[in-house]
């Protein structure tokens, strides 16, 4: 038989049950199990070249493929949104580029929708956007022709484009959103029942994070780490694990939150590399929430990641409401001190096994980590931009120690969690 979940007192139980009988929390939430559509043809190229007048943005492909324009500000990008396709190897994002393309990026966006993202270092203008069919040795294109133009006049294209784009684009068939998940009131979980963790690869799709000293993504790496920390904690029997992503797709910060509420997580774990100037800086770090950032690093590592959702270009979907009220203050004030307590058992469990920074418990404001009613915790694996660190992030031996000491924190925190629990 499956074991059931175990019901662990909550952080902040003992608030919210007092009042959450007085109020309704509405927080929106995605749903997290959209279907996966089928693979529309290959991006087996992508070519970026300076002209006299004009930068050229040409994407080869396997075959025709529709797509769709739109120009987003501050900062400055055009946004190429296609059927969902796969990019071949050879179509890279460290790609040599005119110094006007500040950089690019790829990936899918959500099932259905992959999209291109052109980061320009000024305002430029899309001149011209079609398909060249198959001919003499290459495939069919999509090319796009960019000048510069002026701040005011990219503000009234992108204006024109995202209407455009808005009354072009087809209705999702979706399911009916689900009423977001008032504030977590478990019971405390029996013996036999499991402890669900939710672990959440960050980054992804459209958004490859940082890039290693190898041309490897953060993406990647911390999609790879997540599988095998899941694979450490069932096989102790006594987790449930929730991956917020099993694939290489884009989640805005909000969904990431959304899908562990959904499902009632115990604890949210989301995994980070990050990537500095400094390349002899290596070593782990684990980062709570706090709105007043621990250092100057800290809060730029923050401001970093809480752009993943700009990074990735706009959804133009119904934005999430947010609800502040007494009942959120309150939960998330206990929740983040269950989490803090957390961040420190697991600094005392990866010391000696891993190498960490000096001050390993660091304090950010992460949108990643506002879940006003589930510790969490941001784990920083080490540096991409560390010739050693990247190498260690590399081997699945290295990466499977970290998630034994992860293992033993979760261990250690829940017997806590349990006793308090038994004690009350």
């Amino acid at each position: 038989m499956t074991a059931k979940r175990r019901r662990t007192a909550n952080p902040g139980q003992i608030v919210i049950q007092r009042i959450a009988l007085l109020l309704t929390l509405l927080i929106g939430a995605l749903s997290a199990t959209t279907p996966a559509s089928a693979i529309d043809g290959i991006v087996e190229d992508i070519r970026i070249g300076q002209h006299p007048d004009k930068i050229r943005f040409v994407m080869d492909l396997s075959q025709p493929v529709d797509f769709t324009v739109f120009s987003l500000a501050d900062p400055y990008r055009v946004v190429i949104d296609l059927p969902e396709l796969s990019f071949a190897p050879g179509a890279r994002l460290d790609a040599k580029h005119p110094k006007a393309i500040k950089g690019f990026r790829f990936g899918l966006f959500r099932p259905g929708t992959s999209r291109v993202v052109i980061d320009t270092a000024s305002p430029y203008s899309v001149a011209s956007a079609f398909r060249l069919p198959a001919k003499a040795g290459y495939g069919p294109r999509i090319v796009l022709d960019l000048k510069p133009t002026s701040r005011a006049a990219f503000i009234e294209e992108s204006q024109r484009s995202v209407a455009a784009f808005q009354a072009k684009r087809q209705p999702r068939l979706t399911a009916p959103k689900p009423a977001a998940p008032p504030l977590l009131t478990r019971p405390p979980r029996k013996a036999h029942e499991k402890i669900l963790v939710a672990i959440d690869a960050g980054h992804g799709g459209v958004d490859p994070g940082a890039i290693g000293v190898s041309g490897i993504y953060e993406k990647n790496i911390v999609l790879n780490a997540a599988r095998i920390l899941k694979a450490e904690l069932e096989s102790t029997g006594r987790y449930e694990v929730l991956l917020t992503r099993d694939r290489d797709v884009f989640l805005r910060l909000r969904e990431r939150i959304a899908i562990a509420r959904r499902a009632g997580a115990d604890l949210f774990l989301s995994l980070h590399a990050d990537s500095i100037p400094n390349r002899k800086l290596r070593g782990a770090s684990i980062y709570t929430l706090s709105e007043t950032a621990s250092d100057k690093e800290a809060n730029l590592l923050a401001e970093n990641e809480n752009k993943s959702d700009i990074i990735a270009g706009m959804d133009f979907g119904t934005e999430t409401p947010e609800v502040t009220s007494i009942l959120i203050d309150l939960a998330q004030r206990e929740t983040m001190n269950h989490s803090a307590r957390f961040a420190g058992m697991l600094v005392r469990e990866m010391r000696g096994e891993v190498k960490l920074l000096k001050t390993a418990h660091r304090f950010a404001g992460f949108a990643v980590l506002k879940a006003p009613d589930i510790p969490s915790v941001l784990i920083e694996l080490g540096f991409l931009s560390n010739n050693h660190d990247e190498k260690l992030l590399r081997s699945p031996a290295h990466l499977r120690k970290v998630s034994v000491s992860l293992r033993r924190a979760i261990d250690g925190y829940f017997d806590l969690v349990q006793s308090a629990a038994r004690a009350n």
